[in-house]
């Protein structure tokens, strides 16, 4: 699809949210019901093209991080969206009385979403439904990453909608530059941090405003009390789900000095009972491509040749791959979780978001230290803390920054539909999910109503002695 592609559609849409600026509350319902359709009856199609583009991942894994995600959002959004609708009436201070105010909530108009490749349904669909349900018209750029995905969605998309209404662009990285490059009325990018740079500059060249959803170093703390083995498998599971390729994946672990023996046993226990073997198991998704394998590899030999100790916890059993016929060199890339020993703030790894299944670990004495350590970075998209001390948890979120934080468990601050999901400087900015999403993509109109009466006029010109009385009058109520 060539530029002048591209900007045909986004005229057609921009022409089209121009003349129809108020969506009804039926229109909104009718179209998130169809984008509900598709998740009901393609659903098991999608996951298949998920499957496909990256060699190895279960359809279990989609249907439950990017279908059953997709599920509850409509849901909670068809249910509260009359709600979030209404005028919101506003009080109005005494010396504006009898006048009226409220706030209007009206579409911004087109809203452009660039779509990452590690959960390409959820991240590609979850904006849409805020945006739809906001009363927007909606173009979507998913990444170049997962082909099969990308036409499966366009094919769907474009069954049950018009294209002034939803519509996909596919193409690589260049597209998704001329696309970032659009006069769009908002734009939301996931992916790097790197990249996010870029979307900004060119959406600033429009004043586009941007929701930008990035990553980074993701700290988890380990407390002194802590049950140790149940937050071994819960890191576990935060760390390799999708083999790591998530966002807000634990990054890093922080734990106190004298635990790491018996840390190193629980998350061994935690990987083999989650996972008994990697080579071949389809629940164990493999690393999207080579360039993102050797990356990792690099990270983890970069490492140990600065003196980290890596520790590839290779799996007690070894799966039979001649299960998976079809599968080629996607098993090669199911790699293998590692803890790593002995980083310290110049290696690689400890600089760059991992985006995999290596874990480093970073032993220390004073929960102070850790704090300084965290607040001496970039501001993380999301902070996890193990521990039963409510005073210490209370002072470790008091005293950080974080787009998000999950207390004794990872992920899971994202699966709820009230919590905003964003992040905060160079992890991102602006957040949607349920009300959040809807605010995020409506303009919030100021409308004030005049009375017939009004006593503005008191202060009117000229000025004398009655304006003079009636300021003092204000200050005095004020």
């Amino acid at each position: 699809m060539n530029q002048a592609d591209i900007r045909a559609f986004f005229d057609q849409q921009h022409q089209a949210s121009r003349q129809h600026i108020e969506v009804p509350a039926l229109v909104r319902k009718e179209r998130l019901l169809r984008i509900q359709k598709i998740v009901q009856e393609h659903g098991t199609t999608l996951a298949a093209a998920v499957q496909a583009d990256f060699g190895v991942r279960s359809p279990q894994l989609t249907e439950m991080a990017d279908l059953m995600v997709l599920r509850t959002m409509l849901s909670h959004t068809l249910r509260h969206l009359n709600a979030w609708m209404r005028n919101q009436r506003v009080w109005t201070p005494l010396h504006l009385l009898p006048s009226m105010a409220r706030i209007e909530r009206q579409p911004l108009g087109v809203v452009g979403i660039i779509a990452p490749w590690n959960y390409p349904l959820q991240l590609a669909l979850g904006p849409a439904i805020a945006a739809i349900a906001a009363g927007n018209r909606v173009m979507l750029k998913p990444s170049e990453l997962t082909p099969h995905t990308s036409a499966q969605l366009a094919h769907v998309i474009g069954q049950f909608f018009a294209p002034d209404e939803f519509c996909v662009i596919q193409g690589d990285a260049q597209v998704a530059s001329q696309f970032a490059g659009l006069p769009f009325d908002h734009l939301v990018f996931t992916g790097s941090t790197a990249v996010g740079r870029k979307v900004a500059i060119a959406a600033a060249q429009h004043l586009t405003p941007t929701t930008l959803e990035l990553g980074g170093k993701s700290p988890c703390i380990i407390g002194n009390d802590c049950e140790l083995e149940q937050a071994a498998l819960r890191i576990a599971h935060g760390k390799l789900l999708n083999a790591g390729q998530t966002c807000i994946a634990p990054d890093y672990l922080l734990l106190p000095r004298g635990q790491e023996q018996a840390f190193e046993q629980a998350y061994r226990k935690a990987v083999a009972q989650l996972f008994p073997s990697i080579a071949g198991n389809p629940d164990y998704a493999s690393i999207i491509n080579q360039k993102h394998f050797h990356r990792l590899r690099s990270l983890a030999q970069q490492a140990e040749s600065q003196g980290a100790h890596v520790q590839w916890l290779e799996s007690a059993q070894t799966a039979a791959t001649s299960a998976a016929p079809g599968w080629g060199d996607a098993v090669q890339r199911q790699m293998t979780p590692a803890l790593v020993w002995n980083v310290h703030s110049g290696m690689d790894i400890m600089r760059e978001e991992i985006f995999g299944p290596l874990l480093p670990v970073i032993s220390y004495d004073r929960l102070d230290d850790v704090i300084q350590a965290i607040n001496a970075g970039p501001r993380p998209l999301a902070l996890y803390w193990f521990g039963k001390d409510e005073k210490l948890r209370d002072s470790v979120l008091r005293r950080t920054v974080s787009g998000g934080v999950t207390v004794n468990d990872t992920l899971m601050h994202v699966a709820h539909d009230n919590l905003p999901f964003g992040g905060v400087g160079p992890s991102g900015w602006g957040a949607y999910h349920g009300e959040h999403g809807f605010l995020r993509f409506s303009h919030q109109k100021s409308v004030f109503l005049q009375a017939k009466w009004s006593p503005a006029a008191w202060l009117y010109p000229p000025y004398g002695p009655k304006f003079e009385r009636i300021m003092a009058l204000i200050k005095r109520l004020g």
